[in-house]
């Protein structure tokens, strides 16, 4: 009889277990969640943590806090998160830093893929290289011919070592081959009035930085890294389109969930960012501020990541960059 119960339940216990992905994702969430927000306010990140935030509470009902936690370029805050309890109630903003990490630091508190669920690309910032008024270079073929004349006699400012504005100067020598000096800042605005009184060549810094000095004339901009003009600097071209076929680099964000979250979890959660993303006040916020909005899925927002980790470990082998 013990055995005949046991075999006529276990069809109803595979079908309980069955249903238990789908009724965890219907449930959620189930209590006040939590994105934290590894950098301090104010950024991109932070703009679209808090938008995205304030859309989930309305639309699921449970508090959203955003928790900035700043240090060691994003490491601090998302260690945090890779720690939490993997139910979704507790994500991770992260920035393109996050990608770049593992070739910049030797030994990270988590594994930068295997601790984590990607949830979605939340946006992309397009960076600008921009140059002084003044510089001698009027376009970016006269700045690649001016770069091979004078060897070693350009520097590229950046807002510290192991970002994307960073690595998109190592990328930019690579791929046009000039010996440039990196001059790292802590911050791009501290970089600013050394550029545009012309000790520092160049910098690549993202649009909403300098898109209101090069509006205003404080800057020339020769290019824009994405494969798309911006709206906001429409006449300036991209890189492929100014002399430089390939070249493609943006800083960017997205959710992460910790290890383990479950899948209908972590898809509710990216539906549910790419519905608000879409949204037309959250769209107008973010590209008033010079972000794109993305979206999409967590498999997408997975290949994405693991495509930047092998794009920036190879930037930084060509450089000779090494992990400290």
């Amino acid at each position: 009889m013990i055995r005949r119960r046991t075999f006529a339940l276990a069809p109803i216990a595979l079908g309980a277990l069955g249903l238990a992905g789908p009724l965890h994702a219907q449930s959620f969430p189930s209590k006040p969640m939590t994105i934290v927000v590894p950098a301090s306010p104010g950024g991109a990140i932070d703009l679209a943590a808090r938008l995205i935030g304030q859309k989930m509470s309305e639309s699921w009902g449970q508090p959203v806090v955003i928790d900035n936690r700043t240090g060691a370029t994003g490491i601090i805050g998302t260690d945090f998160v890779a720690k939490a309890a993997p139910d979704g109630h507790t994500l991770a903003l992260v920035a393109s830093s996050h990608a770049i990490n593992p070739v910049m630091v030797r030994k990270l508190p988590f594994d930068t893929l295997k601790s984590f669920e990607p949830v979605v690309q939340t946006h992309a910032v397009p960076l600008v290289l921009v140059v002084a008024p003044s510089f001698p270079a009027k376009n970016l073929k006269e700045l690649i011919a001016y770069g091979k004349a004078n060897p070693g006699k350009l520097s590229f400012a950046s807002s510290g070592s192991g970002g994307a504005p960073h690595f998109s100067g190592e990328l930019f020598k690579s791929m046009t081959g000039i010996d440039m000096v990196h001059v790292p800042y802590k911050g791009s605005t501290l970089a600013h009035p050394d550029l545009m009184s012309g000790r520092v060549s160049l910098m690549f810094d993202t649009l909403a930085a300098v898109g209101p000095q090069v509006k205003s004339g404080g800057m020339r901009a020769l290019a824009v890294t994405t494969t798309r003009r911006v709206a906001m600097l429409p006449d300036v071209p991209t890189m492929a389109e100014a002399g430089l076929p390939g070249y493609e680099t943006s800083t960017w964000g997205g959710l992460l969930a910790p290890a383990g979250t479950p899948k209908p979890v972590v898809a509710r959660i990216a539906a549910e960012t790419t519905r608000i993303l879409a949204l037309p006040d959250v769209k107008q916020r973010l590209m008033d501020a010079g972000v794109e909005p993305v979206g999409g899925t967590p498999e997408q927002f997975s290949a994405f990541i693991a495509q930047e980790m092998g794009k920036w470990a190879k930037v930084a082998k060509d450089a000779g960059i090494q992990p400290d």
